[in-house]
């Protein structure tokens, strides 16, 4: 196993792309689509947050649960918190962004009981939900291959 020439490709039997390729491709498409959800629920959430039964923010604890599944879900089904972080992160930068006042006075996520359940229950959720994932590998405190000279 030597290395190739430059402009050369590898040989592969079956005249396909390299697998190790394909893989990595379809993990960056999945972490974007992941990315993008995130997007997606900060904009779906800050517009409908704050649906009340009686004096029962009720969408906003929804969107908690919510909150909660998703990144325990794609973190589960992915094996990694990576997969559990991003849609989390993306959803809470939009929801900042759409809780800081504009220039006319008006916000999206109001300073009242549904935005403050749906901001600091979400963030609380989520972060739980991270939490949750088994970690893939070792912690770096109790790996036994650390060797001082």
């Amino acid at each position: 196993m030597g290395m190739l020439a430059p402009g050369v490709a590898p040989e592969v039997p079956d005249g396909s792309e390299l697998p190790g390729a394909r893989a990595a491709a379809i993990t960056g498409a999945a972490y974007g689509v992941l990315l993008i959800l995130g997007v997606v629920l900060g904009v779906l959430g800050g517009f409908s947050h704050a649906w009340y039964l009686q004096d029962i923010p009720i969408a906003a604890v929804g969107w908690v649960v919510a909150l909660f599944a998703l990144p325990w879900g794609m973190g589960r089904l992915m094996g990694t918190r990576l997969a559990a972080l991003l849609p989390m992160l993306s959803w809470l930068l939009v929801s900042f962004v759409l809780s800081g006042r504009r220039p006319e006075g008006d916000l999206t996520i109001a300073g009242d009981l549904a935005g403050y359940v749906y901001l600091y229950g979400g963030m609380l959720a989520s972060a739980v939900a991270v939490l949750l994932i088994p970690s893939t590998g070792g912690s770096w405190l109790l790996r036994q291959n650390v060797r001082i000279k």
